[in-house]
């Protein structure tokens, strides 16, 4: 007989530290397997990130130059804001210190991080335009995403790192010009699904404006399905069957 996955409607709630921590991690791991499936790696570029959720000032990533596809939870290193490797034993992406430590610093209701070089987000990032509400999925960005309109280099120093989370400002995610996607969550769960729908939102605008003028949903109809898309618990809740699809073919990430 086939054990069916239990589906979660609900983010669970923990009775210790320890508990939450290892459940994040687990996340982030499946996190990571899924961009690689997706197809958002590129060589050693990419990192997603979480808050440990007692040191809040600390934040669990993924070692520098490890394969997205091979990153079990036991993998991950934890990286206080100064750039300094707390737990594990690879060193940090500094690109990842000089951005996810000032966003995190930026937004403290921010739990999760994530950017990637993925190739419809970087395509459309180099356009240095928002998206527009052109079609459902993408209207959970509607007047919730933002551009930094700088391009400096591979980001190496702190202070554009400072930049990048000014521009972000209150938003789940901003459109990084010549650069990617960086998009921010209250749980992983919802950082990596808007990076997803992201992803594939500026896919299909792309594909639609190559074919002719697009049809742009009007602000009452954009404002209500972003109200049903674009809200955290609509984001923790559509990475759930992506969760169990992973878990179920790749069972060894959760170590």
């Amino acid at each position: 007989m086939t054990t069916k996955m239990k589906v979660n409607y609900q983010p669970p709630v923990f009775s210790t530290v320890e508990e939450e921590r290892l459940h994040l991690k687990q996340k982030l791991a499946a996190a990571f397997r899924l961009f690689s499936k997706f197809g958002f790696d590129e060589g050693v570029a990419g990192h997603i990130t979480a808050r440990d959720p007692e040191r809040k000032d600390h934040f669990w990533v993924n070692p520098f130059g490890m394969h997205f596809s091979q990153i079990c939870a036991s993998d991950l290193i934890l990286c206080n804001h100064e750039g300094v490797v707390v737990e594990g034993h690879y060193p940090v992406n500094r690109a990842a210190f000089a951005i996810h430590s000032q966003v995190h610093a930026a937004r403290p209701d921010v739990i999760a991080a994530a950017h990637a070089h993925s190739v419809y987000g970087k395509s459309w990032s180099s356009l240095g335009r928002l998206l527009d509400p052109i079609t459902q999925d993408a209207c959970a960005f509607y007047r919730d995403h933002s551009l930094y309109d700088d391009f400096n280099g591979v980001v190496l120093e702190i202070e554009e790192g400072r930049r990048i989370g000014k521009a972000l400002g209150n938003n789940k995610a901003c459109i990084l010009r010549n650069h990617g996607l960086l998009t921010v969550g209250g749980s992983v769960d919802e950082a990596a699904w808007w990076f997803i729908t992201m992803e594939r939102s500026c896919q299909a605008q792309l594909l639609a404006e190559s074919a002719g003028k697009t049809v742009v949903i009007d602000d009452e109809d954009a404002r209500a399905t972003y109200e049903t898309v674009g809200v955290p618990t609509a984001g923790w809740f559509q990475f759930q069957p992506l969760w169990n699809r992973i878990v179920k073919e790749q069972p060894d990430l959760l170590e």
